[in-house]
């Protein structure tokens, strides 16, 4: 990896990333991430997501049927 270069799974999400993705509201994304709906991680006080984590969560959605 170049320095200053980044690959987008290599970096973290943050809430407005994930509801932007997800196309809703990021009080949706906090409260789905409390209930343990959404995969997520703590850095600190930071709540991040892991993109490939995110969209294998909207596959397994799709695979059910959910919409």
């Amino acid at each position: 990896m170049v320095d200053g270069e980044r690959k987008s799974d290599e970096t973290l999400w943050d809430v407005r990333d994930v509801a932007r993705y997800l196309r809703a509201s990021t009080s949706w994304v906090y409260k789905q991430s409390e209930k343990g709906v959404i995969p997520s991680v703590r850095v600190g006080a930071m709540l991040r997501f892991e993109p490939k984590a995110i969209r294998d969560f909207v596959a397994t959605l799709a695979s059910r049927g959910w919409r």
